[in-house]
């Protein structure tokens, strides 16, 4: 039976995080995957046939133990040759993504996200720094015309090349665009980047959402776009391409460890790595 890959996340403030991944974990009973839960909400990948997921993706949004915390949540699904993990997993976590600033709250007014067409418009203007917010191996396979590589191994280690930047892109009247793959990473860091007195700017759900809303995408887009999973990476059409875990990591220094870790997780239970 044909199997489809939904991302999904969630900033929301859960008054009881250890109950939430209970239910989340009783719900996902017949797909793989891996789930974070925290108590600033949920981020999670699963794969299941498409009857399956779309009952978890309602019964996430409208069951009374998360209190409508996931009504609004966005669900980006892709397509799957290749079963993407080998069994579910559900964390209970401090944290749905890590970032190094512990006060970069999410909560509040979103004023930075911005629709897929209007992403297509604003990359485009000159006033305009546009950022991948995702490691250089990402990158490396895939990116958004005339994207600026950080160069950072780690998602920690982004704040200190926006740091380094921002006088200057202040003093030049620049705006950041900034995107990742599911959204979650931008959406977290963009209250952080106002406070320094950036205009800041995030494709809203990331990577995945302009791909899902874009029929054209490839006119933006150069390469494939990775995915931390089994398939390794897809296409503007949402489909697995046959681009093989070397290719990926081999530029990196740490690059063997890296093919030998992603080999052997996937032999094990075919998860390779959280966003």
């Amino acid at each position: 039976m044909p199997l489809i890959h939904s991302a999904f996340y969630r900033f929301a403030r859960l008054h009881d995080p250890a109950q939430v991944a209970v239910r989340v974990r009783e719900l996902a009973h017949a797909l793989t995957g891996s789930i974070i839960v925290a108590s600033e909400g949920i981020n999670g990948t699963v794969a299941g046939d498409t009857e399956a997921v779309n009952e978890f993706e309602k019964t996430l949004r409208t069951d009374p133990t998360f209190a409508d915390a996931f009504r609004e949540m966005q669900f980006k699904r892709s397509g799957c040759t290749t079963p993407p993990f080998g069994r579910m997993k559900v964390h209970l976590k401090d944290r749905i993504v890590a970032f190094g600033d512990p006060d970069a709250s999410v909560f509040g007014e979103r004023t930075t996200a911005v629709s897929p067409s209007q992403w297509r418009e604003l990359i485009a203007r000159d006033d305009v720094v546009v950022i991948d917010n995702r490691n250089s191996f990402e990158y490396r396979l895939g990116r958004f015309e005339n994207a600026i590589d950080p160069k950072v191994s780690h998602f920690s280690d982004f704040a200190n090349y926006v740091e380094a930047h921002a006088d200057d892109w202040r003093r030049e009247g620049k705006s950041v665009a900034m995107y990742c793959t599911g959204g979650i990473r931008c959406e977290r860091v963009a209250p952080w980047m106002q406070r320094l007195g950036l205009k800041v700017f995030e494709l809203d759900g990331g990577i995945l959402n302009y791909f899902q809303q874009m029929s054209d995408a490839e006119r933006d887009w150069q390469g494939e776009c990775f995915v931390f999973d089994n398939r390794v990476a897809i296409d503007t059409k949402l489909n697995e391409t046959e681009t093989p875990i070397e290719a990926v990591y081999e530029a990196e220094p740490d690059g063997a460890w890296r093919i030998a870790r992603a080999k052997r997780l996937r032999e094990a239970v075919g998860d390779v790595e959280d966003e």
